[in-house]
């Protein structure tokens, strides 16, 4: 009985980090912490570049820049926690804490996904209705459309925590994960999860499966419209424009519906489960800048500028 009532209502709960992989903890946070880095330079170079280059003030750039500030805030919730458990042994966390950070790495990877979205939208228009892109794109659609994207992520994760905190009776504190996520909190309960298991699907369907589908519908009608095109140059240019949206939507999909499949429905080790799915989480926001950074002529130019600009007060 003494057992059961420390599991009551608990205050703290403990992260373990990897399991399997606790005597190389230490190392693994190395390259998390590199790729930490990368995405918090690559995002705030883009929120830099973006808002100070006039021929960037277009609907795409803006919805980039909202990516940009998504994944800087994904990485701000889980690294700081993730890298003290792999280097400091830092592994307990308040419950409510870790409900808090539940709700902001879920709710920012709906905002992703809800971005990616809409940047399918404004490729679709550009190429299947070019004469009515600035009617169409106008600057309070794009403000209804971010609104419309974080009020739909915040009301569908805000359920999970506060069905979360619904349970009283746990018969495990120890999460099998490097931050909190929500069926590795689930699976810590010690009744009924059958609402908190059915309602976490629900969400990932309504936000990633309906962003998927509708993207994927968009890109058929994108290919089908440039495919019409006369000359080979203008089907080139128009796909050229979509390359850099492919690579961002297929990297975060893939990787999103395998750490989503191996933990519900895979027999996968627990280790490469919470590996692939801080890969999942960390990833994109490190290869979105480069992969627009790369593809995109403006970005390109305005950072040869800062690194010759650095360059020559060095001299």
């Amino acid at each position: 009985m003494e057992l059961n009532m420390s599991y009551l209502n608990p205050k703290t709960v403990i992260l373990i980090g990897i399991p399997g992989l606790e005597h190389v903890q230490f190392w693994i946070g190395f390259p998390f912490f590199g790729v930490c880095l990368v995405a918090l330079l690559g995002n705030i170079s883009l929120l830099i570049i973006i808002p100070t280059e006039r021929s960037l003030h277009q609907p795409m750039y803006i919805f980039l820049a909202v990516l940009a500030a998504t994944d800087l805030a994904l990485c701000a919730a889980i690294a700081p926690k993730m890298l003290a458990i792999f280097w400091f042994g830092s592994c307990s966390m308040a419950f409510d804490a870790c409900l808090t950070q539940l709700f902001f790495i879920h709710a920012l990877q709906g905002m992703e996904s809800g971005i990616l979205l809409a940047m399918a939208f404004d490729r679709y228009v550009a190429i299947c209705d070019p004469l009515r892109y600035t009617s169409i794109l106008t600057p309070f659609f794009l403000v209804q459309t971010v609104l419309i994207v974080a009020i739909r992520t915040t009301v569908l994760v805000g359920i999970l925590p506060i069905l979360l905190k619904q349970l009283q009776l746990f018969q495990s504190v120890v999460i099998v994960h490097s931050y909190c996520e929500h069926m590795a909190v689930v699976k810590l309960a010690a009744e009924d999860v059958h609402i908190n298991k059915s309602y976490g699907l629900f969400v990932a369907f309504a936000i990633l499966g309906f962003d998927m589908i509708f993207i994927f519908i968009s890109y058929i009608l994108i290919f089908q419209a440039v495919f019409r095109l006369p000359q080979k140059e203008a089907r080139l240019k128009a796909f050229n424009t979509c390359i850099a949206h492919i690579v961002v939507f297929l990297e975060f999909y893939i990787l999103a519906f395998f750490s989503f499949l191996s933990h519900r429905f895979g027999h996968v080790s627990p280790y490469v489960h919470i590996l692939l799915s801080t890969i999942y989480l960390l990833v994109p926001p490190a290869l979105n800048p480069i992969v627009y950074g790369v593809k995109t002529k403006e970005i390109r130019r305005k950072i040869k500028k800062i690194c010759v600009l650095k360059s020559d007060t060095q001299h």
